[in-house]
């Protein structure tokens, strides 16, 4: 195993402002890959893909520390399409690059990216993922792919099936590798790495938010020398993010929600609460006000979840309510506005909430309702990033009636598809359950005489 010294191994660490001039054409990148960046709207650089692309392209192994929301998607995928499409001892349909992702949504945001980008490269990409159809993955990879992108756990499963081979991977991604580590897949993660071709036989790239002792011990161990690269982080979120907060009741939230989504210019609106069921309440309540909202959380199974996020993407769908399972790895434009209904108890998830808005250098609003049930929480999110959260005042024509019929909290028949557990009184009297049970007669007691 790769074992460099302290100095080397973190690389030259290097800085890059919020503003970057470097365009992809200045990069000598094959026609293919060129022409798929500009017609994907991809014309000059963010900072990370400046400082990574390069050192990708030079075939170096890179740590980058880099949130989501700057572009990292890009720096990996240039230099790995780049060294694929010049290649001549490449084997079409034996995977040359794997891509590990903690989430569905992040692994799929990111084969998303690929085939967008390569789309003139010829290259094959596919996803996998728990949750979704597991022998159509499988039968997919069999036929042969050039990329793999997926989580720890279905690549495992695959791996082992022999329906991923893993001999022929020469570029390696480990995508915000601080949340795997947070998620519990260092035991696998490991299992990955450990059947790859040897650190030296491949070029790897590691991202995270934050490159820790945890991540770094990773890279000594199954990076070649790596050059560490990081972006400088002036402010926690977003500058061109206008921040508004309202201090209301709890019972004030929804009718002011609706007052703000009626005189607000929006375009597309993600609405964040701190649960499930508040997900299902408040979709319920935006529908029945007319408004074309769903809901999003960890309770639908994720065929169902993908949907509603394709449909989001592809702006079929103007408002999504989500908890904080839609927040991280996401990569959504012209979301206008991002509205936290409940201020969240982590200060890192506010970031993440509000960095899914003005994205790429367009301009968005983040407003949040701050009321009794989730006060507490304002002050660490405030302290965490190092500034207040700018309040604003709510007039009273600002608070819309709710025009929406009582809600129902939905049974588990109709969350989950299928009827409840445990059959019902008449189905258990047909089968001769307790509905029709015919009483035993008790038997005689023993005498006690003896014979």
């Amino acid at each position: 195993m790769n074992q460099p010294n302290q100095d080397s191994s973190a690389g030259e660490e290097t800085s890059g402002s919020l503003a970057s001039g470097t365009a992809f054409s200045d990069f000598d990148l094959a026609e293919p890959l060129l022409k798929g960046l500009n017609d994907s709207g991809y014309f000059r650089c963010t900072p990370i893909q400046e400082q990574a692309i390069p050192l990708g392209l030079e075939g170096l192994d890179v740590a980058g520390e880099a949130q989501t929301g700057t572009g990292k998607t890009a720096a990996f995928l240039v230099p790995i399409l780049q060294h694929m499409l010049a290649d001549p001892d490449r084997r079409p349909g034996l995977p040359a690059a794997l891509i590990i992702a903690p989430t569905r949504e992040l692994a799929l945001q990111i084969h998303d990216d690929a085939r967008q980008i390569g789309r003139h490269t010829g290259f094959k990409v596919q996803a996998v993922f728990g949750g979704v159809d597991y022998v159509k993955q499988a039968k997919a990879l069999r036929q042969g792919v050039d990329i793999v992108v997926g989580t720890p756990g279905r690549l495992i499963d695959y791996t082992k099936q022999k329906a991923l081979l893993l001999r022929g991977v020469k570029y390696l991604v480990i995508d915000e590798a601080d949340r795997l580590f947070d998620m519990g897949f260092v035991a696998d993660l490991r299992w990955i790495l450990r059947r790859l071709p040897s650190y030296d036989r491949r070029q790897s790239m590691l991202f995270s938010a934050t490159l820790g002792h945890r991540v770094l011990e990773l890279t000594y161990e199954f990076m070649n020398l790596p050059r560490r690269v990081a972006i400088e982080r002036e402010t926690r979120t977003v500058e061109q993010v206008v921040q508004e907060l309202y201090h209301v009741g709890r019972g004030e939230k929804l009718p002011l929600l609706l007052g703000i989504l009626k005189r607000e210019p929006w375009n597309r609106v993600l609405v964040f609460t701190n649960t499930r069921a508040g997900v299902d309440w408040l979709a319920f309540k935006l529908k029945g006000n007319g408004l074309p909202a769903e809901g999003i959380s960890g309770r639908l199974d994720q065929r169902r979840r993908l949907k509603l996020m394709s449909r989001f993407k592809n702006d079929e769908l103007k408002i999504l309510v989500a908890t904080n399972v839609a927040a991280r790895g996401l990569h959504i434009d012209n979301v206008s506005h991002v509205i936290n209904y409940d201020v969240p108890a982590d200060p890192e998830d506010y970031v993440h909430r509000v960095g899914r808005t003005a994205r790429a250098g367009a301009v968005g609003k983040a407003i949040t309702f701050c009321c009794d049930s989730y006060a507490t929480h304002l002050p660490h999110v405030e302290e965490y990033l190092g500034q207040k959260v700018p309040v604003a005042w709510a007039e009273d024509d600002m608070f819309v009636p709710d025009k929406a019929p009582d809600y129902r909290p939905p049974r588990r028949s109709d969350r989950r598809g299928g009827p409840p557990r445990g059959r019902s009184a008449s189905s258990r009297k047909k089968s001769g359950g307790s509905g029709s049970r015919r009483r035993r007669r008790p038997r005689k007691p023993r005498s006690s005489k003896p014979r």
